[in-house]
């Protein structure tokens, strides 16, 4: 049983961040966040994990099985006895789904056909699959521009732009919980986003700084011969 008193000081606890994309950081390390969530109870911190676990960033890394995700999906649902948070977990996996369809589309694949993803606009974006964002411009305003950015081939700006949708979805749910279960949740998530874009920020910077040096390099061909930035 969790300890609301517990939970208020806990929330108090966590500092406030800066907005998204202009804080270089998150607010505070990983292991400091840690730290002060000790003082969820052992079965929020499960349920925590849980949700971490499932709606992780570095999924989209690793090229997670889109079956297995919406399984492991279905299977925290059933045991999510909170609102807010299933609306959470609902809205980031149908936005894996409706991105899962756009890669598909993109590499040449036809409508999915069957039990493919998750949420109520599976068929939906079948029946509408060659259509720009599958006929949900009004239900998923993000979707034309992702899917735009995903044709040019701009992976940092679609990182930016997916993490932008998220926060905001976030950020829309805050405003109904302080100092409770569902505030705490919502503070990690928003954290994992900080996090995720301070680590793709400074990949971008430093992929941006090896490709001024080649191009500098390759103005003085004398300083390559040399041995200079070997």
């Amino acid at each position: 049983m969790s300890d609301p008193d517990a939970y208020v000081a806990l929330v108090v606890s966590l500092p406030s961040s800066e907005r998204l994309f202009v804080a270089k950081r998150p607010p505070l390390s990983r292991l400091r966040l840690q730290r002060r969530l000790s003082a969820l109870s052992e079965d929020d911190a499960r349920t925590l994990a849980r949700i971490e676990g499932l709606l992780s960033w570095s999924a989209y890394d690793r090229g997670s099985d889109l079956h297995t995700l919406v399984s492991r999906a279905k299977v925290l649902m059933a045991d999510l006895p909170q609102r807010t948070l299933r609306r959470i977990v609902d809205e980031r996996m149908e936005l894996r789904t409706a991105m899962a369809a756009l890669r598909m589309r993109q590499g040449g694949a036809g409508a999915p056909e069957g039990a493919w993803g998750y949420g109520v606009w599976t068929s939906h974006i079948a029946a509408n699959w060659r259509e720009p964002a599958f006929g949900l411009d009004r239900s998923m305003p993000w979707l034309r521009r992702a899917g735009q950015l995903l044709e040019t081939g701009d992976p940092l700006a679609l990182q930016r732009h997916l993490l932008d949708v998220t926060f905001r979805q976030l950020q829309r749910h805050a405003g109904r919980h302080h100092f409770d279960f569902e505030a705490v949740v919502i503070y990690v998530l928003k954290w994992n986003i900080f996090d995720r874009w301070a680590k793709a920020d400074s990949v971008a910077a430093a992929q941006r700084f090896t490709e001024l040096s080649e191009e500098a390099l390759q103005n003085f061909p004398h300083l390559q011969a040399e041995g200079v930035g070997a």
